[in-house]
C-alpha cells in the first residue's frame, strides 16, 4: 500500500514572541539564516554581513525572553550565530569576521545576557571566513596574513588558511568555560564548515584553489580521525587527528602523502551541501543528489525532477524516516533514500522555506514526541512538519495494552520463577500495581497532552538513552558514548534515593568508568576550587544529604557496596588524591543532623580514612592531610604525634597554632608534647619563637619549670661543665629564658618566689658591666 506524505501545520508562529517581526524577516529576505535551538523552543534569524540591514532576532515559543540586535551601516555584523546544546539553559554564540565571539545565555536573569566575550584570533591580522559549532566545540577557518606562517608565494597564497578548534562548555549558572585553541590544519585552502551531530565536514568553496577543490575532509572528534575523500574518484584515506593528543596536520604535507589525490581533477560542482545524521548530502547543478558517508564512501541517492536554477546554496535538503526531502523554490520532492525513487512531489504556496535541524536527543517537547521524527519546515506562513500517514486499515494496539505488554517483559526479566508471566495475569493480580495505575491514567483519566507534560523529563531521558545505546551498538564514537552514558546514569541516580539497587548500580558505574562518574558528580555537587587549595559548592542541601547519608556501622560493607560518600572518597583516591582532604573538609561543612557529618556515627574524616585501608597500610601523607584538615581535636592531636615522630617541627607547630583559642585543651596537649621534645634534645631550638606562641597564656613560670623537670632526661653520671663529644647538648637557662618570659608576660607573678634567682628573669634593666680581669 502506497504511503501518503503529509504537510501538517504545527504553529502559525503566533505562539512565538515578536511573531510579526519574525514573519517579516522570513518573508522579506531569502538569504536570512535560520537556526532552531536544541530544545525546539527558540528560533534564531540572522541577516549575514552584506545585507541591507544586518539584524539578529531570537524568538521564543511560549514564556521566554526575546533577543533582537541591529548593526548600523559601517559597523561589522556577525558572520554567523549558533545555538549551543546546553541542557540547563538556552545559549547561543555570535562570531564576527574579526574573530570576536560572544556567548549569550537566557534563564540566568531577566532576558538574554552576555555571558562571555573572547577573541578567537588574539594575535590580530587574521580573518574568520567560516565557523561552526560541534558538540561543545567551536571550529573555525581563519585566513592568516602572509608571513604569519612563513613566506607564501604562488600558488602557496592559496594555502594561507588554517582550521582551529576550541572547547566551549557551560560553567556554573552564569559563566562559560573556554578551552585553549588547537590548530587542526595548517596551510590549508579556504574551507566551508558544516557539522552534523557527530562529524565535521570541510568542503571546498568558490574561492578554494582549483587544484584541491575536488577534495573534502571529514573529521570525527569522537574517534580522533580525519577522513580525506575525493567523491569523484571514490578515494578515501584515514589519518589520526586527535586534539587531546596534540595531533595537527599541514594540509600540503597531508595531501602529498596520499597517492592519487593531487592528480589534475575538475573541481566539485556542487550547488548545495547539507549535513545529515547519515553523512553529507550534495546536490549538483544537474539535479543529482549524492551522499558522502562518514567513512569517505560516496553513493548516489537519486535525481530530482528538475535541476536547481537559483543561486548556489539556495536549495534545502534533509532526511527523515529513510526519505530525502528537497525544497527547490516552491516545490517539495520526496525521494526514497534506498532506491532513489520519487515518492511524492508537492507544490508549496511560498518559495522561501527553511529546514530546521531536529531537536537534540532527549530535548524534544510534546509536539516533537507526537510527530515522531518528522522533518520541520519554516516559512512566513508558519512551522510545518513533513511526514508519512499511517496506512489505512492498520489497527494500532491501545496504550493500555502496550503498558501491560511492556510491563510483562520488564517483570519477566527480573523474576526468578520459571513460569511465564502473561499480560492477563498483570491485569488481574494485585501484586503489580504500577502498570495498572499507568493503564488507568491512559484509559482517559488524563488527556494525552497533560500526561506528556507529566512524563516529559522521563521521556526525554529514555529517548536519549535509547539513542545512545544504539550509537554504542553501532560502534560510533564508543569512548565518548560510554562516557556520556555513565554521566547520564550517575546524574539520574543522584536524583533518586540511594538505597538497594540504586546504590549497587552507582557502585557499578564508578567501578567501570570512574572518570566519567566523577565528572558527573562534580557537576551535580557544583564543586569548584577557590584558589586557596580548598573547594566550594553551590549544590542544594538535598544533594549533599544523599551523598553524606548511608552510614555503615560494619567494617566490611555488604557485597562490597560502599555508601555514596565512601564511594566518592575511593574514586578521588584513584583519580586525584590531593583533592580528598579538601573534599572531606567541605563535606563536614555541608553536613546536617543525621547526615553522617553532624549527626551520630563516625566522623567523616574517619569514614574517609577507612576507605584508605587499615591503620599502618594507608598512604602517610594523605592520612596526615585528612587528620589535619578535619579540624577535630583528637584527629589533629594524632596528626601532631605523627609529625613529631617524623621531626617535622614546622608542621606540628602550625597545626597547634591553627586551632586557635577555641580549643585550649588540645593546644595545651600539643604544647606539652613539643615541650617534652624541647627538653630532651636541641633539634627544636630553631623553632623556639613558634613554641613560645603556642605556650598557653594561663601557664605560670613555676608550672613551666615543673613540666620541664618532668621531661628532662635522667642524669647518667655526675654533672660535667661540658657535654661529652657527640652527646646531645643539655637545656640551658638562655634557651629557657624566652619561654619563661612568655609565661610571665602578664606581669610580675603574684605567688611567692620559688628561687632566689627567679627575680633575675623579671629584671627589665640591663645587666651590670663585667668587672675587669687581672691578666
Amino acid at each position: 500500500m502506497k504511503r501518503a506524505g503529509t504537510l501538517r501545520l504545527l504553529s502559525d508562529l503566533s505562539a512565538f514572541g515578536g511573531a510579526a517581526r519574525l514573519r517579516e524577516l522570513l518573508a522579506g529576505d531569502p538569504a536570512v539564516r535560520v537556526r532552531g535551538s536544541p530544545d525546539g523552543r527558540h528560533l534564531l534569524l540572522l541577516r549575514p554581513p552584506g545585507a541591507v540591514a544586518p539584524q539578529l532576532l531570537v524568538a521564543a515559543r511560549g514564556p521566554g525572553a526575546e533577543l533582537e540586535r541591529t548593526w548600523p551601516a559601517g559597523q561589522p555584523s556577525p558572520l554567523d550565530a549558533f545555538f549551543l546544546p546546553w541542557p540547563a539553559r538556552p545559549a547561543l554564540v555570535l562570531v564576527w569576521e574579526s574573530g570576536l565571539a560572544e556567548v549569550w545565555g537566557a534563564g540566568v536573569g531577566p532576558g538574554w545576557r552576555l555571558l562571555q566575550s573572547t577573541e578567537l584570533c588574539p594575535g590580530g591580522g587574521a580573518r574568520v571566513v567560516a565557523v561552526v559549532a560541534l558538540r561543545g566545540r567551536l571550529v573555525w577557518c581563519e585566513e592568516r596574513q602572509a608571513g604569519s606562517e612563513g613566506p607564501l608565494g604562488p600558488p602557496a597564497t592559496a594555502f594561507s588558511h588554517c582550521v582551529c578548534v576550541r572547547t566551549l562548555e557551560p560553567s556554573g549558572e552564569a559563566s562559560t568555560s573556554l578551552g585553549r585553541t588547537h590548530v587542526l590544519l595548517h596551510h590549508c585552502p579556504a574551507f566551508g564548515l558544516l557539522a552534523s551531530c557527530r562529524h565535521l565536514f570541510l568542503v571546498p568553496t568558490a574561492t578554494t584553489w582549483h587544484g584541491v577543490a575536488h577534495v573534502l575532509l571529514i573529521w570525527s572528534p569522537g574517534k580522533g580521525k580525519v577522513m580525506v575523500a575525493v567523491p569523484r574518484l571514490g578515494l578515501s584515506y584515514s589519518k589520526s587527528l586527535n586534539p587531546g593528543r596534540g595531533d595537527t596536520w599541514d594540509f600540503r604535507t597531508l595531501l602529498r602523502g596520499l597517492p592519487g589525490l593531487l592528480s589534475p581533477r575538475e573541481p566539485l560542482a556542487v550547488h548545495t551541501w547539507a549535513p545529515t545524521p547519515h553523512g553529507l548530502l550534495l546536490l549538483d547543478f544537474g539535479g543529482t543528489v549524492s551522499l558522502v558517508q562518514s567513512h569517505g564512501g560516496t553513493r548516489a541517492v537519486g535525481i530530482l525532477q528538475e535541476a536547481p536554477v537559483g543561486p548556489r546554496g539556495s536549495a534545502t535538503l534533509g532526511t527523515f524516516q529513510g526519505t530525502l526531502a528537497c525544497v527547490l523554490g516552491s516545490t517539495l520532492e520526496l525521494l526514497d533514500m534506498g532506491s532513489g525513487q520519487l515518492l511524492e512531489r508537492k507544490v508549496l504556496s511560498t518559495d522561501r522555506v527553511h529546514l530546521l535541524e531536529p531537536p537534540a536527543p532527549g530535548m524534544e517537547d510534546e509536539e516533537e514526541l507526537e510527530t515522531g521524527g518528522s522533518l520541520r519546515l519554516l516559512s512566513a506562513l508558519g512551522l510545518f512538519c513533513v511526514g508519512w500517514e499511517a496506512p489505512q486499515g492498520v489497527e494500532l494496539p491501545s496504550a493500555k495494552d502496550l503498558v501491560f505488554e511492556e510491563a510483562c517483559g520488564y517483570y519477566q526479566r527480573r523474576s526468578l520463577r520459571g513460569a511465564q508471566l502473561t499480560p492477563e495475569e498483570l491485569r488481574h493480580s494485585s501484586t503489580f500495581r504500577a502498570p495498572q495505575a499507568l493503564a488507568s491514567i491512559l484509559q482517559g483519566h488524563l488527556p494525552p497532552s497533560t500526561l506528556l507534560t507529566m512524563l516529559r523529563t522521563e521521556l526525554r531521558d529514555y529517548r536519549g538513552l535509547e539513542q545512545l545505546k544504539a550509537q554504542l551498538v553501532a560502534g560510533d564514537d564508543e569512548e565518548a558514548g560510554w562516557t556520556e552514558l555513565a554521566e547520564q546514569e550517575v546524574a539520574r541516580l543522584l536524583r533518586t534515593e540511594l538505597i538497594g539497587d540504586q546504590l549497587a548500580q552507582l557502585n557499578t558505574v564508578f567501578q567501570a568508568l570512574p572518570t566519567a562518574a566523577w565528572g558527573a558528580t562534580l557537576r551535580a555537587l557544583q564543586l569548584q576550587p577557590d584558589g586557596n587549595g580548598k573547594l566550594r559548592s553551590q549544590a542544594p542541601p538535598d544533594v549533599w544529604k544523599k551523598v553524606l547519608g548511608g552510614i555503615t556501622t560494619v567494617k566490611e560493607p555488604p557485597n562490597g557496596i560502599l555508601p555514596p560518600f565512601e564511594l566518592l572518597c575511593q574514586c578521588l583516591c584513584q583519580l586525584e588524591p590531593r583533592w580528598l582532604p579538601p573534599f572531606v573538609e567541605l563535606a563536614q561543612q555541608q553536613g546536617g543532623p543525621g547526615w553522617g557529618a553532624g549527626g551520630p556515627g563516625l566522623p567523616l574524616y574517619r569514614r574517609a580514612l577507612a576507605v584508605l585501608g587499615e591503620e599502618g597500610t594507608r598512604p602517610e601523607a594523605l592520612e596526615l592531610e585528612l587528620l589535619l584538615s578535619s579540624g577535630r581535636p583528637k584527629a589533629v592531636l594524632q596528626a601532631v604525634r605523627q609529625l613529631v615522630q617524623k621531626e617535622q617541627w614546622d608542621r606540628a607547630l602550625d597545626a597547634g597554632l591553627a586551632l586557635g583559642p577555641s580549643s585550649p585543651l588540645v593546644r595545651s596537649e600539643i604544647f606539652k608534647l613539643l615541650l617534652a621534645e624541647f627538653a630532651q634534645h636541641r633539634r627544636l631550638d630553631a623553632h623556639l619563637p613558634l613554641l613560645c606562641r603556642l605556650c598557653p597564656p594561663e601557664l605560670a613560670p613555676a608550672e613551666l619549670l615543673l613540666l620541664l623537670r618532668t621531661y628532662l632526661p635522667d642524669e647518667v653520671g655526675p654533672p660535667t661543665p661540658f657535654p661529652e663529644p657527640g652527646a646531645e647538648p643539655p637545656l640551658t637557662v638562655g634557651l629557657l629564658k624566652a619561654l619563661l618570659e612568655q609565661t610571665g608576660a602578664q606581669g610580675w607573678p603574684s605567688g611567692p618566689v620559688l628561687s632566689p634567682y627567679e627575680d633575675i628573669l623579671w629584671d627589665p634593666s640591663t645587666p651590670p658591666p663585667t668587672p675587669p680581669r687581672d691578666l
